[in-house]
């Protein structure tokens, strides 16, 4: 390039008046305007569109920020630059200014995902291994606090280098926040738009600190693996089952496979024994009384039985007793999960506290239905 070259550009751009910026990629967030060694002349004119702000930087050092409009660049609409400056009775000649354009528009439908599971501890099920992903939207909120944390001296700054940014933050603040919820593992994918919210809220100061509003947070979905979605579904089965119901339907099936097998009265007559027989042996599992043997009489009492005395059961959460409490109430706090089959459990005549599921009378919470061992002769 000859010298006429080089003094025909530095004259172009030198007189140009006008400043502005016209986003042809909805991708860039900040641009920086270019100009022959960043000279701006006195009276030139700013345009500020809708969706933008216009942010002076002056030798690195945050000057004014301008919402939309159009403006005169003077003393007047420069009250910061004017102090940097040291302009005390005005200017006439360029001075030298860095302009960037900040797009503020919302930008939406941007993914986040957890790249690797994380881990979460549950009482029932203990440390299980869950991903999430989802989707949200944001827009910047504080230009010249924006520039100044995240963009730097980038001329041209992409939605693309925003979002590996907000995602490392989003996916770190997601997991803190699940982690202490301590909610029971299947309630996670029933509870989304709830959780959403209070990421939300816990997201927002990160996001602030640095320009950015987190207009919407969305959990599309938390995963888990496979074999730990059966063992949920199965307790859930479990945790709903009328016993006794179950007891009864199990010793009439048993009536008929026997009657099917052996055919005829005698056959009847035996499925109906062993019927009657397996339905005593459920009903004991389960704290009910059972059937009376086939061609028994029951003796008929001469006088009342004795008063039946109440159990009581006491029963530590977080390291404190609480109790004494009835067998049904101790089978309500069970099924609503406010203690589970390792918590400790003590009542009259114990030498020491006990797991749930080591008490004999207690296991019938479990869900079991195996009879115990045949004594021995």
């Amino acid at each position: 390039m000859s010298i006429f070259d080089e003094i025909k550009k530095k004259l172009s751009h030198e007189f140009i008046d006008i400043i502005e910026w016209l986003d042809t990629n909805n991708e860039t967030i900040v641009h920086r305007f270019e100009r022959y060694q960043n000279e701006i002349k006195n009276n030139a004119q700013l345009i500020v569109r809708e969706g933008q702000t216009a942010v002076f930087i002056n030798e690195g050092q945050l000057a004014d920020v301008f919402k939309p409009g159009t403006y005169t660049l003077n003393t007047k609409n420069l009250p910061i630059l004017t102090t940097l400056k040291n302009w005390k009775y005005g200017f006439d000649s360029p001075f030298k200014a860095e302009v960037y354009f900040v797009n503020t528009r919302l930008f939406t439908d941007e993914k986040w995902g957890t790249k690797n599971p994380f881990i979460l501890s549950d009482k029932r099920f203990g440390l299980v291994e869950i991903r999430a992903f989802g989707t949200y939207s944001f827009r910047i909120s504080d230009s010249g606090k924006f520039i100044v944390n995240v963009v730097g001296t980038d001329g041209n700054f992409t939605n693309y280098e925003v979002n590996e940014h907000l995602k490392s933050l989003i996916v770190t603040r997601f997991t803190d926040t699940v982690g202490e919820a301590n909610l029971p593992i299947e309630l996670y994918a029933a509870n989304t738009s709830e959780l959403s919210e209070t990421c939300q809220d816990v997201m927002q100061p990160e996001f602030n600190r640095v320009g950015i509003e987190l207009e919407k947070f969305y959990i599309e979905n938390v995963s888990m693996p496979e074999e730990l979605k059966k063992e949920i579904f199965e307790y859930s089965r479990l945790d709903k089952l009328d016993m006794a119901k179950l007891a009864q339907f199990k010793a009439a099936k048993a009536m008929e496979l026997a009657a099917k097998n052996e055919g005829g009265t005698a056959g009847a007559g035996m499925g109906m024994g062993m019927g009657f027989v397996l339905a005593q042996q459920m009903g004991g599992l389960m704290g009910q009384p059972g059937a009376q043997p086939f061609g028994s009489q029951a003796a008929q009492p001469q006088t009342p039985p004795p008063v039946p005395v109440q159990v009581g059961y006491f029963y530590a959460v977080g390291n404190q007793q609480t109790g004494p409490v009835s067998f049904e109430k101790l089978k309500e706090l069970f099924a609503s999960r406010s203690i589970n089959r390792d918590a400790l459990i003590w009542k009259q005549g114990m030498t020491e506290w006990a797991a749930l599921k080591e008490i004999e009378e207690l296991k019938s919470f479990l869900g079991g239905n195996t009879p115990p061992p045949l004594p021995t002769t």
